[in-house]
């Protein structure tokens, strides 16, 4: 048990028998009343998000998840195939525990996942990811006034908006948390 004002983002609380995982937190103290602490929370399993307020004497349950190194090996239709990088043992997931992770999943990938109780609750993908450029609009010649973008496709399928001067063929580091360009690979 952690009090209230412990929350972080990131941790994984069990509250009414589920997991979630702490998306935003903010420490609300009305002039000289008791404070409050409001989150955003998302369910693990179902993926659902809701708010929550708690007071700042309130005890949460924090959960405690094993972490695994795994490597993505495929995909085949609505499962994921990993493999435990220490013990060889392949696992399965489903594609509702991956979400919109699946977008940045390639072969031989280094991901975390997380098991509560021996079941797989989550896939933690690495902050940036490197993958080729597979289509793009074609360049805008003279577009150099300011900062322009185009559409490109990336290997996994992913629409991201990249730079006039990227082609076909590059590769190009996509930050996994928010789905933009970040730099040439």
């Amino acid at each position: 048990m952690i009090a209230a004002t412990q929350i972080r983002v990131g941790m994984i609380l069990e509250l009414d028998k589920k997991l979630c995982r702490v998306m935003n937190v903010t420490h609300i103290t009305p002039g000289n009343k008791r404070g409050i602490i409001q989150t955003q929370l998302r369910n693990l399993l179902s993926g659902n998000q809701e708010e929550r307020r708690f007071g700042s004497d309130e005890k949460v349950e924090r959960a405690i998840l094993e972490q695994h190194e795994m490597e993505f090996l495929y995909a085949d239709g609505e499962h994921y195939h990993f493999m435990h990088t220490e013990n060889y043992e392949q696992v399965t997931f489903g594609a509702d525990l991956i979400g919109d992770g699946k977008s940045y999943l390639l072969p031989n990938l280094k991901v975390v996942a997380e098991f509560y109780d021996g079941r797989p609750v989550s896939v933690v993908l690495p902050p940036s990811i490197a993958l080729t450029v597979t289509e793009a609009e074609p360049t805008v010649r003279f577009a150099t006034a300011a900062a322009s973008y185009k559409q490109a496709t990336l290997e996994t399928g992913l629409n991201v908006k990249v730079p006039n001067f990227i082609q076909v063929g590059e590769k190009v580091k996509i930050d996994t948390s928010t789905g933009d360009y970040i730099e040439r690979a």
